[in-house]
């Protein structure tokens, strides 16, 4: 079995743009309407990025967690990418978490899991 994440937008070219630098994926073999990201690493599920005629309306039913050790510089790097914030940094159960969405409103979240955690410990140092 294979799992891939699969996002809707209007514009999955210029998204991509976005997605890739966001999460440190590159440029897979696609056929549109898809534009595939890929883990370099190749530890991640790919992103598929699906062109559809229709803009996103209301709230997402599925979205993308991004933890990180440090919440503040990737924030700022998701920022000057095209991220905004949506629900500002609050702290959810222990998980110091900010709400931003994409440059089509797709949300997600930044997460700075407990550092006593199973989260924490699954982060690598090089992480902003």
């Amino acid at each position: 079995m294979r799992v891939l994440m699969v996002l809707d937008c209007v514009d999955a070219d210029a998204l991509a743009e976005f997605w890739a630098a966001a999460l440190g994926f590159r440029r897979g073999r696609f056929h549109p309407p898809y534009v595939r990201l890929v883990d370099r690493r190749g530890k991640l599920p790919d992103l598929l990025l699906q062109q559809v005629p229709e803009e996103k309306r209301g709230k997402n039913r599925m979205h993308l967690d991004i933890q990180v050790k440090n919440l503040q510089p990737e924030l700022a790097r998701l920022s000057d990418l095209g991220a905004r914030v949506v629900v500002p940094t609050h702290d959810d159960a222990g998980f110091l978490t900010t709400v931003l969405a994409d440059p089509e409103g797709n949300e997600f979240c930044v997460i700075v899991p407990p550092t006593d955690g199973y989260d924490w410990g699954q982060l690598t140092g090089g992480e902003g």
